[in-house]
């Protein structure tokens, strides 16, 4: 420990004057935030205002409904991995998938327990365990698809693309009730990212390829569509979209604000998207093209059996770096599109009545950080562990 600490952090006497001011300088923040936390913080305005935090205005009566969603939409997520884990690995104990579970999605528990707490309703606690049980159940029936004879023909597109109607038909159901523009809070931020992060992500490649295409038409369409967008502020796209978009379309057939903001986050995002792919895609040797060619393989299996499995493969960090980015530029659709999203809720209930000039906006801005904190935290952490599945960077 004395060798480490030496050679790590008092090397010389400039290192340990620097590792005195830092380990002074984060306690006394720790403290702080401690403090914060525990201490000085009025949590009473979230404790009043988490419905309209977490879901908006949505219908008290109509609140099973955003439970069913999110319960299928876990056990989506659960089948998700359950069914993608690859074939072959050692069974592991229970104990192991718990600490692997408790290591990876840790905070997410930490922060529903928090909300669970300030809910306080027995509710809020059901609402959880339901969640979690779904995400269980989903990761045991993912697991028996690769176990199971007569599942493992099954093609794993076909088995997903089937058990995505689940969440699909639940969320087309809660929206039969009630319309989006009952809809707010984190709820359509997090509906917003995702919905947008599964429609860029094709389009990003389409755009890549079609700016490497050696058709002249389609490279230049591409390339001028992929120059324009990266050209523009996502805000002023978002400002155009609001108010821009009725002066051409009359307003009875416009669409809503939602639809609005998903488009506009989907094209903007596939543009950077399409150049992080491109990037991608030639890092890869002209060798795999040769090779695909030599075995008589025509340029669309090359391209997709290939030379793209790889070109993703290579860019998976600058990939998730762009959909975090995109989760937080949700807020956005609230400054341009008044959507009724966490952050304008957050700010919009440090005017009620019971709170106007008490100065508690900080602890509603560290509720609403604390959401895209944990969210963005989770999706790197597992970007990280599916570049080290993946072998990104080892030769």
């Amino acid at each position: 420990m004395k060798k480490w600490l030496r050679e790590n952090l008092f090397r010389s006497y400039l290192d340990g004057v620097v590792t005195l001011v830092s380990a002074a300088l984060a306690i006394w923040i720790l403290t702080q935030l401690w403090n914060f936390v525990f201490v000085t913080g009025r949590w009473e305005i979230i404790q009043v205002n988490l419905k309209l935090l977490l879901v908006g205005r949505f219908p008290e009566e109509s609140m099973w409904l955003v439970g069913l969603s999110m319960i299928s939409l876990a056990f989506f997520i659960g089948l998700a991995a359950g069914s993608l884990r690859s074939t072959g690995l050692k069974s592991r104990k229970v104990t192991e998938i718990a600490i692997d579970v408790t290591r990876r999605f840790g905070l997410l528990l930490l922060l529903a327990a928090a909300i669970i707490y300030l809910a306080g309703t027995l509710d809020a606690l059901l609402a959880g365990l339901q969640v979690f049980a779904a995400l269980a159940v989903g990761r045991l029936l993912g697991g028996l698809k690769t176990t199971i004879t007569w599942l493992k023909p099954i093609p794993k597109a076909l088995w997903l693309a089937l058990w995505a109607l689940l969440p699909i038909a639940s969320i087309g159901f809660t929206l039969s009730v009630a319309s989006l523009e009952e809809w707010g809070g984190f709820l359509i931020n997090f509906y917003i990212a995702i919905v947008s992060i599964v429609l860029c992500f094709p389009l990003g490649i389409l755009l890549a390829l079609g700016r490497r295409s050696s058709f002249p038409v389609v490279r230049l369409l591409s390339t001028t569509y992929i120059e324009l967008i990266r050209g523009a502020p996502l805000f002023v796209l978002l400002l155009l979209a609001g108010v821009a978009l009725e002066f051409f379309i009359p307003p009875e057939i416009a669409p809503d604000v939602i639809f609005r903001s998903v488009t506009v986050f989907t094209l903007f995002t596939g543009a950077y998207l399409a150049e992080i792919i491109r990037g991608g895609l030639q890092s890869i040797p002209k060798g795999q093209t040769e090779a695909g060619k030599a075995l008589g393989l025509s340029t669309v299996k090359i391209i997709y059996l290939i030379t793209l499995p790889q070109a993703l493969r290579n860019v998976i960090p600058a990939q998730i770096g762009q959909f975090i980015s995109l989760f937080k530029d949700t807020t956005l659709a609230g400054a341009a599109l008044s959507v009724f999203e966490v952050l304008n809720i957050g700010k919009a209930i440090t005017k009620q009545d019971d709170f106007l000039g008490q100065g508690m906006i900080y602890e509603s801005l560290a509720f609403v950080a604390l959401l895209f904190w944990v969210g963005s935290f989770v999706m790197s952490r597992e970007s990280q562990r599916l570049e080290k599945k993946l072998g990104v960077g080892v030769r």
